[in-house]
């Protein structure tokens, strides 16, 4: 058990949000309980996850996507007040971290996808560096596809490019599409992440390079459990991922 404002500071020491031009808050969204004694870690701040997170008895929830964001309605009714409730009525603290989390070089969201594809990051594309680029060994893109599809455990959008072997491979986890220029440019065979937008079949196959789709949640759902288990080691807490099932 430790206390909430020791918790926020190592946190925030790791991930180190001021460092990022970002359109949420990062860190502690809604204050609870000041003693800390068990973390539930998921995707998204939605209300399946925290009811779940109370089910299971929690008094902390880390998240990569919060419950705020830049332009949206700042009234707390429908779907926010019942989260906002929950959380309230059950005195939890919520963490979440976006862009910090996508970035870590090694809690990050980014980094987190390579180790489960094998990928070891050796460069950065794109705004604030979050994109990686490492090196794989695949026959074609269709290989790869395959790879990853094991590895996610859900099928993926592929468009193939020109074809032939994949020996640079950048990826950038959640809605990254826009991207997929920079990866280009970086000199990538394929590109990964977790949508695609209409511009982007295009793109793919008029300048070679393979783009692919592999869902916004399935890409990014090992940031914020490996950084939960990091703090939870560290600090004595109990911690456990829910993984809230998305196929978007």
């Amino acid at each position: 058990m430790i206390d909430r404002l020791e918790l926020q500071t190592t946190l925030d020491a790791l991930l180190q949000p001021d460092r990022f031009k970002d359109y949420c808050p990062n860190g502690l969204q809604v204050e609870g309980r000041q003693r800390v004694r068990k973390i539930v870690s998921g995707v998204t701040a939605s209300r399946a996850l925290i009811e779940a997170a109370i089910a299971e008895g929690a008094d902390t929830i880390l998240v990569h996507h919060g419950l705020f964001w830049r332009g949206h309605d700042g009234r707390v009714t429908g779907w926010m007040r019942q989260r906002l409730g929950l959380l309230l009525a059950h005195d939890i603290n919520l963490f979440a971290y976006h862009l910090p989390l996508d970035a870590h070089p090694e809690f990050g969201n980014n980094v987190q996808l390579g180790l489960r594809m094998g990928w070891q990051a050796s460069g950065r594309f794109g705004e604030q560096d979050l994109g990686c680029l490492g090196a794989t060994d695949d026959a074609d893109a269709q290989t790869l596809a395959q790879r990853v599809e094991a590895a996610l455990g859900r099928s993926v959008t592929l468009v193939n490019g020109k074809g032939g072997p994949i020996r640079r491979v950048a990826w950038c986890t959640g809605g990254a599409q826009g991207y997929f220029e920079a990866a280009i440019a970086a000199g990538a065979d394929a590109f990964i992440t977790g949508e695609i937008s209409e511009p982007q079949f295009h793109l793919a196959r008029e300048c070679g390079v393979a783009f692919l789709a592999c869902g916004h949640h399935a890409t990014e759902r090992y940031g914020a459990p490996a950084l939960a288990a990091h703090v939870a080691l560290q600090f004595g807490l109990d911690h456990q991922f829910i993984d809230i099932d998305n196929p978007a």
